[in-house]
């Protein structure tokens, strides 16, 4: 125990020497002072005290008052109350105010030992659990942020498999080449455009990556057909928004994209496919996605036609606001500057073939 400092406050010379002589005989180190404001000016420059023990009536500030400040101060230090006085509301008054124990005059030596070495357990107990939960919210961080990177390097690793995935869909369909990566930087401005969380948008734009996955079921003679398609051929070709859906729905990391998948067909109007949705049925990112898809398609080389200008493609989507897409994120689209569809599609065709 001599390690343990107590911090004795009375202004009776003799009690303050009879209370010292007892703690240091049983090897705490004893610091004495007179009255209540030495004490706290100790405390503020020297907080290393496992108890203090005081007086309840002093000349100047009273214990009471000084139990009070020092609780504001120094919260986890007990502080032992001492008094002649034997008024059990003098006693109550000092408990409520944070008192840790509380010793009538004249007390025992084992008294005062016992009392004491209560606070200085009492006090070694809440320092451990201290330091045991500083420690536990250190290791929880540590590993919290461990977890996140290992969300963030797997998360990684899907998108890098989607865009293997979205590469092998363009070999099939060469006609498309670079569309799946060029409707998804479109979808990605217009989303973030309209403010949508980073979350979302990523969702979003897996989606707007993934909506013609399902077209690796169909088969390659009405895939590549360079004519137009019969009507059952077309009815197959249509089958694709359900067979994507159909192939990412059990992805858990995917769910929510499937349905972008499922829904990219649909128009804003109720005249699209598979499920004839309209206005806020069609999931949000599908509404985006649309414009995207259809503007991207305008503007770019076909082998049956060549590509419309940018302001060209910009009009004939505000043409179908309302019927074809959502007129509320046409106008976000509009919004949107000329040049940063072009410099989106120097970009991606810069990724596609890049310089050797």
């Amino acid at each position: 125990m001599a390690d343990e400092r107590i911090l004795v406050v009375d202004d009776e010379d003799l009690i303050r020497e009879i209370i010292c002589s007892v703690l240091n005989t049983a090897g705490f180190e004893c610091h004495p002072v007179n009255s209540g404001d030495e004490a706290l000016a100790i405390l503020k420059s020297d907080g290393g005290y496992a108890v203090m023990v005081s007086d309840v009536i002093m000349n100047g500030m009273d214990g009471l008052t000084l139990l009070s400040n020092v609780r504001k101060t120094h919260p986890d230090l007990p502080v032992v109350m001492v008094t002649a006085v034997h008024d059990i509301s003098v006693a109550l008054a000092a408990i409520r105010n944070g008192a840790y124990d509380y010793l009538l005059k004249p007390f025992e030596r084992e008294q005062l030992l016992a009392s004491v070495r209560r606070a200085v357990e009492n006090r070694r107990l809440k320092l451990e659990n201290l330091a045991y939960q500083t420690k536990l919210e250190s290791l929880v961080s540590a590993r919290t942020e461990m977890l996140r990177r290992a969300l963030s390097d797997l998360e990684r690793s899907y998108d890098i498999t989607l865009e293997a995935l979205g590469d092998a869909l363009d070999l099939k369909d060469a006609e498309t080449e670079g569309h799946s990566k060029r409707v998804t930087a479109f979808t990605i401005a217009i989303a973030r455009a309209m403010g949508l969380p980073q979350d979302r948008v990523r969702v979003i734009a897996r989606g707007a990556f993934l909506h013609d996955v399902g077209k690796m079921a169909i088969p390659d003679a009405i895939l590549r057909k360079p004519g137009r398609l019969s009507p059952e051929e077309q009815a197959i070709m249509q089958q694709h928004a359900l067979l994507g859906y159909q192939m990412l729905r059990k992805i858990p990391f995917l769910h929510e994209a499937a349905d972008i998948v499922y829904s990219h067909q649909e128009r804003f109007d109720g005249s699209g496919y598979p499920r004839g949705l309209k206005a806020e049925q069609i999931p949000l990112g599908a509404r985006i996605f649309a414009i995207a898809d259809t503007f991207d398609a305008m503007t770019s080389d076909r082998p049956y036609r060549a590509a419309q200008s940018i302001s060209s493609g910009r009009r004939e989507i505000q043409r179908h606001a309302g019927q074809q897409f959502d007129p509320e994120i046409v106008a976000v689209f509009l919004s949107i500057a000329e040049n940063i569809w072009q410099q989106l599609r120097n970009e991606i065709e810069a990724q596609s073939h890049p310089k050797r």
